[in-house]
Protein backbone atom coordinates (compact mmCIF):
# COMPACT_ATOMS: atom_id res chain seq x y z
CA UNK A 1 0.00 0.00 0.00
CA UNK A 2 1.15 3.52 -0.77
CA UNK A 3 1.25 6.05 2.00
CA UNK A 4 1.48 9.83 1.98
CA UNK A 5 4.20 10.73 4.50
CA UNK A 6 4.10 13.96 6.48
CA UNK A 7 5.68 15.20 9.68
CA UNK A 8 3.54 15.19 12.84
CA UNK A 9 3.06 18.58 14.47
CA UNK A 10 1.26 19.14 17.76
CA UNK A 11 -1.97 21.10 17.57
CA UNK A 12 -2.67 24.39 19.31
CA UNK A 13 -3.41 23.87 23.02
CA UNK A 14 -7.03 24.48 23.99
CA UNK A 15 -7.91 27.37 26.28
CA UNK A 16 -10.95 25.52 27.66
CA UNK A 17 -9.16 22.35 28.78
CA UNK A 18 -9.63 21.59 32.49
CA UNK A 19 -5.95 21.85 33.37
CA UNK A 20 -5.58 25.21 31.61
CA UNK A 21 -8.70 26.59 33.34
CA UNK A 22 -7.40 25.42 36.72
CA UNK A 23 -3.95 26.92 36.04
CA UNK A 24 -5.39 30.27 34.92
CA UNK A 25 -7.68 30.47 37.96
CA UNK A 26 -4.80 29.75 40.31
CA UNK A 27 -2.54 32.36 38.64
CA UNK A 28 -5.13 35.14 38.87
CA UNK A 29 -4.90 37.94 41.41
CA UNK A 30 -2.13 39.07 43.70
CA UNK A 31 0.38 36.95 45.58
CA UNK A 32 3.28 36.37 43.17
CA UNK A 33 4.12 33.33 41.12
CA UNK A 34 2.13 30.36 42.43
CA UNK A 35 3.43 27.57 40.22
CA UNK A 36 7.01 26.72 39.29
CA UNK A 37 8.44 27.90 35.96
CA UNK A 38 10.57 25.17 34.41
CA UNK A 39 14.11 26.35 33.54
CA UNK A 40 16.31 23.22 33.50
CA UNK A 41 15.77 22.08 29.91
CA UNK A 42 18.00 19.07 29.40
CA UNK A 43 17.08 17.63 26.01
CA UNK A 44 18.42 19.23 22.82
CA UNK A 45 16.50 17.02 20.43
CA UNK A 46 12.89 16.24 19.63
CA UNK A 47 11.42 12.91 18.67
CA UNK A 48 10.62 12.67 14.96
CA UNK A 49 7.15 11.27 14.29
CA UNK A 50 5.98 10.43 10.78
CA UNK A 51 2.30 10.60 9.96
CA UNK A 52 1.35 8.00 7.36
CA UNK A 53 -1.91 8.42 5.46
CA UNK A 54 -3.07 5.48 3.35
CA UNK A 55 -3.91 6.66 -0.16
CA UNK A 56 -6.63 4.01 -0.59
CA UNK A 57 -8.63 4.17 2.64
CA UNK A 58 -7.29 7.48 4.14
CA UNK A 59 -6.48 5.73 7.43
CA UNK A 60 -3.75 7.48 9.42
CA UNK A 61 -1.01 5.84 11.46
CA UNK A 62 2.05 7.28 13.14
CA UNK A 63 5.61 5.97 13.27
CA UNK A 64 8.24 7.29 15.68
CA UNK A 65 11.77 7.42 14.22
CA UNK A 66 13.54 8.43 17.44
CA UNK A 67 15.41 11.56 18.38
CA UNK A 68 17.06 13.93 15.93
CA UNK A 69 18.29 17.52 16.02
CA UNK A 70 17.30 18.24 12.44
CA UNK A 71 15.02 16.27 10.17
CA UNK A 72 13.88 17.28 6.71
CA UNK A 73 11.26 15.25 4.94
CA UNK A 74 11.95 14.38 1.32
CA UNK A 75 15.73 14.84 1.19
CA UNK A 76 16.60 11.39 2.52
CA UNK A 77 14.13 9.43 0.45
CA UNK A 78 16.51 6.47 0.30
CA UNK A 79 16.54 6.43 4.09
CA UNK A 80 12.75 6.51 4.27
CA UNK A 81 12.50 3.57 1.89
CA UNK A 82 14.69 1.55 4.26
CA UNK A 83 11.75 1.58 6.73
CA UNK A 84 9.42 0.55 3.98
CA UNK A 85 7.51 3.76 3.25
Amino acid sequence: QKHKVSLYKAGQPSLVAQGKRRYDRKMRGFGGQKKPIFHKKAKLTKKVVLRLTCEECKKMSQRCLGRSKTFTLGEGEKKLNAWGY
